[in-house]
């Protein structure tokens, strides 16, 4: 596993778990401890995902120690407009059953965000966050932020994959010092991308799957990726990209298959 240092020197793994509609319950209680099992250190929850209380159940149950553990949680749009990010935070870190967060993230550009970054900035220098930053932020949001900001935001999360890679909106980041995690990264659930011809090829010839070829590309593009998965072999498998590389020619063949082709919600122009 690599580790890629944020700007305020915490380190994240640069592979780790997603379980964004991982049902409640024993499905998230299982994926987060075989997760744990294979060898990821860093899980990525949400409250609004309904399943925080399985992550920290998981993690207790892993014996893995909570301070191996990079965890991230999100604040959720309700909350922000709501003004409540401190009676939010405190509700994610009783659901987690942990007294502090590696990573809490804006989770939507929503209507009064800068006034919960700053509440978020207060929570970070109490020491309950290790780090703090932001989800879905397009460049208009981030120049918002920079303007208030008084702790520069460690990362944005977006989406990105083969057919949507944004890499503009992942250059503009890292040359603000802002490090880009991906949500999404092979395509989302009923997309087609692992299907894709080029990716097939690509695999034959390293001898991987589709989404190691994806998940081997995102490494050496730089960024942060987060797959999720409820089956223990894909778990195991998503996380055995470490031992080979990817040609030049074919990290080109890859960024080619770009069609800026949404998954998910435009942060531009969403009504959540």
């Amino acid at each position: 596993m690599k580790n890629i240092k944020l700007n305020n020197g915490i380190e994240i793994p640069q592979l780790g778990l997603g379980v964004f509609q991982t049902p409640k319950g024993e499905d998230t209680v299982n994926a987060v401890k075989w997760a744990l099992e294979a060898g990821y250190r860093h899980i990525d929850t949400a409250k609004v995902y309904g399943n925080e209380a399985d992550v920290g159940q998981a993690i207790l149950e892993s014996k893995v120690p909570r301070e191996e553990i990079f965890l991230t949680t999100k604040l959720w749009n309700d909350d922000i407009r709501a003004e409540r990010t401190k009676e939010a935070f405190e509700e994610s870190l009783k659901a987690l059953k942990t007294d502090y967060v590696d990573l809490y993230l804006i989770h939507w550009p929503v209507d009064k965000f800068e006034k919960a970054w700053l509440v978020m900035e207060e929570l970070y220098q109490e020491g309950k966050i290790k780090a703090i930053g932001l989800s879905n932020f397009h460049k208009g949001h981030l120049q918002k932020i920079h303007e208030i900001a008084h702790v520069k935001p460690v990362v944005d999360q977006i989406e990105s994959h083969p057919y949507m890679n944004n890499q503009e909106l992942i250059d503009l980041n890292k040359s603000m010092g802002v490090e880009v995690e991906v949500w999404s990264p092979l395509g989302g659930t009923g997309g087609n991308v692992l299907q894709d011809e080029t990716l097939n090829k690509l695999a034959g010839k390293y001898k991987k799957s589709p989404a190691q070829i994806v998940l081997r590309w995102d490494i050496q593009r730089g960024v942060i990726v987060i797959p999720k998965s409820t089956h223990k072999d894909r778990i195991v498998s998503n996380l055995d990209v470490f031992d080979f590389e990817l040609a030049d020619g074919d990290m080109a063949a890859i960024n080619q298959l770009n069609k800026n082709l949404r998954v998910g919600a435009d942060p531009d122009n969403f009504d959540f």
